[in-house]
């Protein structure tokens, strides 16, 4: 060990900390691990909002021409004590499509079977508002639609479906339904 200078003058900083700490042993380690705690996801407050004032809005009871013209021959079905403003907001894309289920490629009991599934999974994850595409039809036996009766019938046997409409085009047309589900 380096000889310590005898007076305080000879001292330097170094010398003077080396005294002090000398008599120091290192902590032991602990056997645990640290484990950083991950913050929470962020929470949309905003699509919250924007959904709760839909719903609201849609909750009035006023029908009116324009609306009967906006919906049209479409298919669309509508939960009994649901305002119909419901069937012009899910229409004009007022509701944001949160999730979407495609059955192209299965059969009516295989598509049952997904479409209750995907029904489950959405409530348990709370999404209000998603789009189910049954397809045209122009892969089946005589270019007929089956899945698209089926669905709708599907839908409107759930209690979970206050109303569906037509997709617009940009989201598929006559080969989709958007869906509003109970929050």
């Amino acid at each position: 060990m380096k000889k310590l200078p005898n007076t305080a003058a000879e001292a330097t900083d170094q010398d003077l900390f080396r005294q002090a700490v000398a008599d120091a042993r290192p902590l032991p380690r602990p056997n645990k691990v640290l484990r950083r705690h991950d913050p929470p996801p962020p929470y949309p407050v905003q699509s919250y909002l924007d959904e709760h004032a839909a719903l609201n809005e849609s909750l009035a009871p006023d029908w009116t021409a324009q609306d009967w013209l906006d919906i049209g021959d479409e298919p669309n079905f509508l939960r009994p004590g649901i305002s119909r403003q419901v069937l012009r907001k899910l229409r004009s894309g007022t509701w944001v499509i949160q999730d979407q289920l495609d059955l192209h490629g299965l059969d009516r009991h295989q598509a049952r079977e997904a479409l209750a599934g995907f029904l489950a999974n959405c409530a348990r994850r709370g999404v209000r508002c998603v789009r189910v595409i049954h397809g045209k039809g122009l892969g089946s036996k005589n270019r007929e639609p089956v899945l698209k009766t089926k669905v709708k019938h599907w839908l409107t046997q759930r209690d979970e479906v206050l109303a569906y409409c037509q997709a617009r085009p940009v989201d598929g047309g006559s080969g989709a339904l958007v869906v509003l589900l109970k929050g």
